[in-house]
């Protein structure tokens, strides 16, 4: 499987008792298939993971591929502290039939490069399907280093890497040490630079909402290869990043989506939904965003 395009690790939406609304996962499913999304993500950071039960992490990946169907390709995480956790996460995605699954490093064990590597070949083994890396440090309390992309590149199926660490070091040495995999942006306001570096895929929770703007992006700098016009709708955009960057992305993401017409309902515990201003500072910069970037890909300010 090859990683190219707008990859959108979609919300859950919640009831008001706190259930997983299927109806408005549907909705949310069916909306980023027709802005044109390349692929969708389940069971991510932004899908909020971590604050559902297993029977829920599998029972909405099962869900979401029966809505999306072949349409496009569905990635399912696989994230968890135990590696059998993982393995039962990576096996159920076999099961239905998933595209890829997406493995990272176990948060709070903080175990060695050789450990790391170990579990994820142990879920490579379990699942046998094209697996995304995710690097996430900030979240996870360790890096993928080179010791562990030597152990883990010798898999075929390791094809890609979310790169999340905010250190461009690392993109650098994952270009020059290990093309193999696929590198694909992971850090929304490095976008540039990682498609620079030859990504060819974006990671990027904001096109829940604005599919269409990141979209653009990735259709401007590996596409058409103007990376003018890339620039451009990169600076229209580092609004929405620096904010999303204030410490409450999810809350965030899921505002963007009530603004876009979406039910995303509320987050469980214990996150807690944006307060007024700061509702009404993101629908200001998304509008400005929207106009901006609309007025970049028409072509009226000659990019």
């Amino acid at each position: 499987m090859k990683f190219e395009g707008i990859y959108t690790p979609a919300i859950t939406p919640h009831a008001a008792d706190g259930a997983i609304d299927r109806k408005a996962f549907a909705d949310v499913l069916e909306w980023l298939v027709s802005a044109g999304v390349h692929g969708i993500i389940i069971g991510g950071s932004t899908g909020e993971y971590y604050a559902h039960t297993m029977e829920e992490r599998i029972d909405s990946a099962t869900f979401a591929k029966e809505v999306i169907g072949t349409r496009v390709p569905l990635i399912v995480g696989t994230g968890a502290i135990r590696t059998e956790d993982s393995v039962a996460y990576a096996m159920a995605a076999k099961a239905i039939r998933a595209d890829a699954i997406l493995v990272t490093s176990p948060p709070y064990a903080v175990p060695t490069e050789r450990e790391n590597a170990i579990h994820a070949l142990t879920i490579d083994r379990a699942a046998d399907l094209p697996i995304m890396l995710y690097n996430y440090p900030g979240r996870m309390g360790i890096s993928m280093g080179e010791e562990y992309f030597s152990r883990v590149s010798r898999s075929r199926n390791v094809v890609a890497i979310k790169e999340s660490s905010g250190d461009m070091g690392q993109v650098h040495m994952l270009a020059r040490r290990f093309p193999q995999i696929a590198l694909s942006c992971g850090w929304d306001d490095q976008a540039l630079e990682f498609f620079a570096w030859g990504a060819r895929s974006w990671v990027c929770a904001g096109s829940n909402f604005i599919p269409a703007e990141h979209i653009a992006l990735y259709e401007a700098c590996v596409v058409e290869k103007n990376f003018d016009k890339g620039r451009a709708i990169m600076m229209a955009m580092m609004p929405l990043m620096n904010f999303l960057d204030g410490g409450k992305f999810v809350q965030s993401i899921k505002h963007g989506c009530e603004i876009a017409g979406l039910k995303a309902g509320g987050l469980r515990a214990p996150l807690r939904g944006l307060d007024p201003d700061e509702k009404r500072e993101l629908e200001t910069v998304i509008a400005t965003l929207k106009r901006t970037v609309a007025k970049i890909t028409s072509g009226a300010n000659h990019v």
